[in-house]
């Protein structure tokens, strides 16, 4: 770290007698920076970083922060940095967290691409940048403190634990977290996910041995695959279906297990190891799905190793969950705000390891501009290209949210 401890948790400003921060100010203050953000996010855009590569954007979104007012840390479990914003009045702290790092080269779905920001982090960071700017703006009216925690390395689920074990909540004394994520869903509009959040992740292996084992890790491949109840969508249609499932209570993503592959790989040995991972929901299905790729093994004559326990789902509070969707509908209008009912199957999140220590929210915001594909707003699809009217709206919501939550008792 390169700024004393101390500055994670200085007091902020004696009292103003100036009225608490409304959505008023916070739109007229979105508005008055809302192009120089979408230059912002274009710089961002245009110097992508894979995880633990984040230098130029730690220090752009440092910089920015400090020229704000707030109190700096950067090299926070790596490349992560963290930005406090102390309000004049008597509060609580709260904390916003925004992702950094860009998509590696061909990760994605639909095609191979070079490195880029095809998951929207270069937008998060903006719009996290945003925020704080606006809220620094009205500091002598800020209730509490809130603290901005821009986290690198989350592609390959790394940067949240570092920076818990860098102590970023203890430090900061932050009481619950908040998050935005880019989603397909039109320009202006938001979803929020009372009960529910983003899948987990397992992983196992089983080596097979002998003359036919490259035929019988195939077939065993197959088997594996053949867990799955859902299927990553491949057309227009199942995209726009996939949307549609996502909103309906006690449809078909309430349950699922989505295996992402079963990867039959040949060694020099002549054994071969079946590599698969897959992703479920609710969480307690990875028990079920182990036991069912033990039992399949079996038959092979084999056995299946799972080295490490599940990555942890995302799941967000139901009662925070509906507050913040109340709050949206208040401040942003409630047709502009929608609740998901499931949890998206292809995608997970370490933001996850951030709740199971505080409190979080995760909503989704709606990057689709008008009559576009709705590959456009799918994150890691090649055809991903966000509405960057986005930026404007996740400032509002989430400026209006924190300064909410930082005033309560």
């Amino acid at each position: 770290m390169t700024t004393p401890n101390a500055a994670w948790a200085a007091p902020g400003p004696a009292g103003h007698p100036h009225r608490p921060v409304d959505q008023r100010s916070i739109d007229a203050a979105t508005g008055s920076i809302e192009a120089d953000l979408v230059a912002l996010r274009r710089d961002i855009h245009e110097h992508p970083e894979v995880a633990g590569e984040e230098r130029r954007t730690a220090a752009l979104v440092a910089d920015r922060l400090r020229a704000a007012g707030l109190a700096v840390t950067t090299g926070v479990g790596g490349h992560g940095v963290v930005g406090m914003l102390h309000g004049a009045r008597k509060g609580r702290t709260v904390a916003y967290r925004a992702d950094m790092d860009a998509v590696q080269a061909g990760q994605t779905t639909g095609g191979v691409t070079d490195t880029g920001h095809l998951c929207g982090h270069d937008l998060h960071t903006t719009v996290g940048v945003g925020v704080a700017e606006v809220l620094a703006g009205l500091r002598s009216r800020l209730s509490g403190s809130v603290a901005f925690v821009f986290q690198p390395a989350e592609e390959n689920l790394t940067g949240a634990r570092a920076m818990l074990d860098d102590g970023v909540l203890r430090r900061t004394g932050a009481r619950e977290i908040h998050a935005l994520h880019c989603g397909p869903m039109p320009v202006g509009t938001l979803a929020v996910t009372p009960g529910f959040g983003m899948p987990g992740l397992d992983r196992g292996t089983v080596t097979l041995t002998g003359p036919d084992a490259v035929a019988r890790a195939e077939a065993l491949a197959a088997d594996i695959m053949d867990l799955a109840t859902i299927r990553r969508p491949q057309t227009l249609d199942d995209m726009e279906q996939l949307l549609l499932d996502l909103g309906t209570p006690d449809g078909p993503l309430a349950r699922f297990v989505n295996i992402q592959h079963a990867t039959p790989q040949p060694s020099q040995n002549g054994s071969v190891t079946v590599a698969t991972s897959y992703r479920c929901w609710p969480e307690a299905r990875y028990l079920e799905v182990r036991d069912n790729i033990r039992a399949i093994t079996a038959r092979y004559g084999a056995g299946a190793a799972f080295p490490a326990a599940p990555f942890p789902a995302l799941l967000c509070p139901e009662r925070d969950g509906t507050e913040l969707e109340r709050h949206l509908g208040r401040s942003l209008g409630h047709e502009r705000v929608s609740r998901m009912q499931a949890a998206p199957p292809f995608n997970g999140e370490d933001f996850a390891l951030f709740g199971q220590r505080i409190p979080v929210t995760y909503t989704f915001l709606g990057v689709r501009s008008p009559g576009a594909l709705v590959t456009t707003g799918f994150p890691h699809h090649v055809d991903f290209e966000p509405d960057e009217r986005a930026i404007g709206t996740g400032v509002r919501a989430m400026a209006g949210w924190l300064a909410e939550r930082a005033q309560r008792a």
